[in-house]
């Protein structure tokens, strides 16, 4: 499938702004586009808050602030409408992510509807000058692998995305896994 190299601006939903000077105000319009894969919806949450029951029946962290850089959920059909059954949400420091979830309450294919959630985060960070994407372990090392993130040290991780503590960490940085800690180390 080609694509256009003219890409339109689209404005982020507020509660999914990052804020600040960091971030860029607009995300080109094909990363932020609903998808749909083996009958599950995948689309920005235009509020993220939405997200936080799946994290708290799941006993998953939620970001300490409110500054919420974006929020992806999945949606599966039922009998009078859709349901949310997977979310995952992130915070940004200036061109790093620190990835909370996905948390997945899917019975069927929850790991494919976690990786398709992790397909659109990178979409959407990549989109929006994000180079650096950190997040937890949480048991989905063949998620994270799958999209080339690499295991990293906690030392790696910019200080204001340093919480909460935890027993592990992967990066991602640009799709490839090829890059030394060096250039990710936080000035």
């Amino acid at each position: 499938m080609g694509r256009s190299r003219t890409r339109a601006k689209s404005e982020l939903p507020t509660s999914a702004r990052s804020g600040g000077e960091h971030a860029p105000a607009t995300t080109p319009a094909s990363a932020t586009l609903p998808r749909v894969w083996q009958g599950v919806g995948y689309r920005l949450l235009p509020d993220a808050g939405a997200a936080r029951p799946l994290f708290e029946f799941a006993a998953l962290p939620w970001p300490e602030t409110d500054v919420i850089c974006l929020a992806w959920g999945a949606f599966a059909p039922v009998e009078d409408g859709e349901r949310l059954v997977g979310a995952l949400v992130a915070e940004r420091s200036r061109n790093d992510a620190m990835v909370y979830g996905p948390v997945v309450i899917a019975e069927t294919d929850p790991l494919e509807i976690a990786a398709q959630l992790v397909a659109a985060l990178l979409d959407h960070a990549t989109a929006s000058g994000v180079t650096t994407v950190f997040s937890r372990p949480q048991g989905l090392d063949r998620v994270w692998v799958r999209y080339g993130f690499i295991p990293v040290p906690e030392s790696t991780l910019p200080a204001n995305l340093a919480r909460p503590a935890g027993a592990g960490l992967y990066a991602w940085r640009g799709g490839s896994a090829l890059w030394t800690l060096r250039e990710a180390t936080p000035a």
